[in-house]
């Protein structure tokens, strides 16, 4: 089951870079632009690890992790703000955050650190996914035959788990670019065919199909 991630950030394109590679990495997340927007779902039992700007407005992220706390005081809070002072890290490490980012900061450091707290949080949960008989463990980003782990590269796990968490979608080549090598990749879709030849390789009982004319549809 996939974790939730709540994202409270006003810079709406902020917002969505932070989503976009949240999602990549296989979580589901909710995202709120202002404070009265994020407020009434703090009472949320799913969400798993809050990101919470600083500066809401006229309300701020201290005042959400406060009202976080009341309904669920264990559950983990990023801050990240513009503002790199030293009271504010201290304020959010009094009122119980797990960690503080300071803008302009990298989105992959930000999903890494997610990702070390969801793991460390969570870590008696069991995080494996199985599909046609494999075991998939997204966090540690590792897949099992029985008890061989496969060996797949960074491109060939993000393919899979675009089927993984999208079974049942038939994907273009085109689309499946976007989504896993993302915009600025330049070069011939065959690099998609070519991948999931290794793929498929590696993994003969993944049920993707292929679609002629079209794409690939796993199940």
């Amino acid at each position: 089951m996939k974790k939730v991630i709540g994202i409270v950030e006003d810079e709406k394109d902020l917002n969505e870079l932070v989503k976009r590679y949240l999602e990549k990495e296989g979580y589901e997340v909710r995202s709120y632009l202002t404070f009265d927007e994020a407020s009434p779902h703090t009472m949320d039992d799913d969400v798993h690890l809050w990101i919470l700007d600083i500066m809401l407005g006229n309300k701020s992220g201290f005042d959400l992790i406060e009202e976080i706390r009341t309904h669920a005081p264990d559950v983990p809070v990023v801050f990240m703000s513009a503002r790199d002072k030293e009271f504010d890290r201290i304020i959010g490490l009094e009122k119980g955050s797990d960690d503080y980012i300071t803008k302009p900061f990298s989105p992959k450091e930000l999903v890494l650190r997610v990702n070390n707290i969801i793991r460390r949080t969570y870590r008696d949960e069991t995080q494996r996914t199985v599909v046609d008989g494999y075991e998939i463990d997204e966090l540690q980003r590792v897949v099992f035959d029985g008890s061989n782990q496969i060996e797949l590269t960074t491109k060939e796990f993000d393919l899979l788990m675009l089927f993984v968490n999208n079974r049942g979608t038939a994907f273009e080549r085109e689309q499946i670019l976007q989504r896993v090598w993302e915009e600025n990749y330049y070069g011939s879709d065959r690099v998609v065919d070519d991948t999931l030849r290794r793929l498929r390789r590696k993994m003969p009982n993944l049920s993707i199909h292929t679609i002629y004319g079209f794409g690939y549809r796993l199940g």
